[in-house]
């Protein structure tokens, strides 16, 4: 899998991903969130080289330039996590993240034990250093009751924002991009979010 690949050379960790016929939800942490750009840029450059090898075709692969949303540990982690892991459920594919191989929920529950890419140490760090028994329990009632509530919807604050987070959280990360014209701050359910009013990650509709 290219993402273990290319991760190898970064000093990153990979903590959630759900990939689709044309799109990737993936979660990592990097004290350097340069490393974060540099990983994907390669990432994407490496698949573009070997399917235009494999098709005989030339050019880019991927219409635009990845997204990112600065997320906050612990809760609003979480959520982001039970977010992507919901993704194909929300595309009417499968019925549960369980049925979908291409994800990070088979390694999160400890059902792959070999090929696996994500941190999960890292992971269970960030959330708060809960033991792995009790975020699998926590991790699988959230994706449950989203399911049963019929909680699916599409949230744009993960796809869309600048930063998500607490208050505090949020206003720091605004501070951190100021040479952007204009921001906005907003509370979204339990959610503050940092954006840019007027501009939206269009690519994809999930």
């Amino acid at each position: 899998m290219k993402l273990r690949e290319e991760a190898a050379h970064f000093d990153i960790s990979l903590l959630d991903y759900c990939e689709t016929s044309n799109h990737v939800h993936l979660l990592a942490f990097a004290e350097d969130t340069g490393q974060i750009c540099q990983f994907m840029q390669r990432v994407e450059g490496q698949f573009a080289q070997s399917y235009n090898r494999r098709k005989k075709r030339r050019g880019a692969f991927w219409e635009d330039r990845f997204h990112s949303t600065t997320v906050e540990p612990g809760g609003h982690l979480e959520a982001c996590m039970v977010y992507i892991a919901l993704n194909m459920v929300r595309c009417g594919v499968v019925t549960h993240p369980r049925e979908w191989p291409w994800c990070g929920y088979h390694e999160l529950m400890g059902l792959r034990q070999r090929f696996r890419i994500l941190d999960f140490e890292q992971t269970l760090a960030l959330l708060g250093a809960v033991s792995a028994e009790e975020f699998r329990r926590n991790y699988e009632a959230m994706i449950q009751e989203r399911i049963a509530k019929d909680q699916k919807k599409r949230e744009p604050r993960w796809t869309e924002a600048i930063a998500v987070g607490s208050e505090s959280f949020v206003r720091e990360a605004a501070s951190r991009v100021e040479h952007r014209q204009r921001l906005e701050i907003e509370l979204n359910g339990e959610n503050w979010v940092l954006k840019e009013p007027g501009v939206h990650y269009n690519a994809f509709p999930v």
